[in-house]
């Protein structure tokens, strides 16, 4: 059975168009991986601090997995640009 992840992000102070920069790059990564079915990033219509990202897997395992992978020096650089820690969970 398929998952949907669904993780929601809201930026610093002054850094929603970094923030959302950022996240446009994590797409084609997380696109790419081995089990993800789709990704989209979407920015909130009246907030322009907040984004969230639907993702389409095969199971969890594979989301975890492409996780685990990222580079976390990249992952680290850009935790100032998070207001507050991103928010995910799995939906059948």
């Amino acid at each position: 059975m398929n998952i949907t992840r669904i993780n929601e992000f809201t930026a610093a102070a002054e850094k929603s168009a970094e923030l959302f920069s950022f996240l446009q790059t994590l797409v084609p990564y997380i696109s790419s991986a081995e089990g993800c079915i789709s990704c989209q990033l979407l920015k909130h219509n009246e907030h322009s601090d907040q984004f969230m990202m639907i993702e389409r897997w095969v199971d969890i395992e594979s989301h975890q997995l492409a996780i685990t992978n990222y580079p976390q020096d990249e992952m680290q650089a850009a935790m100032s640009l998070f207001g507050a820690a991103p928010k995910g969970n799995y939906y059948k």
